[in-house]
C-alpha cells in the first residue's frame, strides 16, 4: 500500500487570515498529500505536538503577521528536542527578503511568498518527501 506524503499546515501566532494557506492545503490535496490543518493561532508547543502525532512528513507555516522571526526558531528548536530534524519546515507569508537567508540558515528548508504557483508548492513538498524516503 502507497504510502501518501503527511503534510502538517499550522497558523503560529496571533495572525488571522488564513485564505492563503487554506489554498495551499486544497492543492496539496488534489495532488495526492494527506493535510492536516492545524487552524488559527497555534502556539509552537501546538505546531510541534500535533507534527508528532499525526506523523508529519512535511511541515508548513504560514505566517502574515511579521513574526516569523521569533516564532520559527522556537518551533524549529522545539522539533529538534523531539527528534525531528528530519523533518522539513515550509515557511509561506509576508517574510522580507531580508530575513530569507538567516530563516534558511537555521534550517527552514524553504521560504515561499506571495506569488508563488501552487504547482511550485506541489512539487517542492514532493521533492522533499522523496528526500525523506517517502512515496508521493
Amino acid at each position: 500500500m502507497e504510502k501518501r506524503i503527511r503534510v502538517l499546515l499550522a497558523k503560529p501566532g496571533l495572525d488571522g487570515h488564513d485564505r492563503g494557506v487554506r489554498v495551499v492545503a486544497r492543492a496539496l490535496r488534489d495532488a495526492g498529500a494527506e493535510v492536516i490543518y492545524t487552524g488559527l493561532h497555534q502556539t509552537p508547543q501546538q505546531v510541534v505536538d500535533a507534527a508528532l502525532q499525526e506523523d508529519a512528513d512535511i511541515v508548513g507555516l504560514s505566517i502574515l503577521s511579521g513574526a516569523h522571526n521569533t516564532l520559527v526558531p522556537e518551533i524549529l528548536e522545539l522539533m529538534k528536542a523531539e527528534g525531528m530534524n528530519d523533518v522539513p519546515v515550509l515557511l509561506g507569508g509576508t517574510i522580507p527578503d531580508d530575513d530569507r537567508p538567516g530563516l534558511q540558515a537555521m534550517g527552514v528548508a524553504a521560504v515561499l511568498g506571495p506569488g508563488t504557483s501552487m504547482r511550485e508548492v506541489v512539487k517542492l513538498v514532493r521533492e522533499l518527501a522523496a528526500r525523506r524516503q517517502v512515496e508521493p
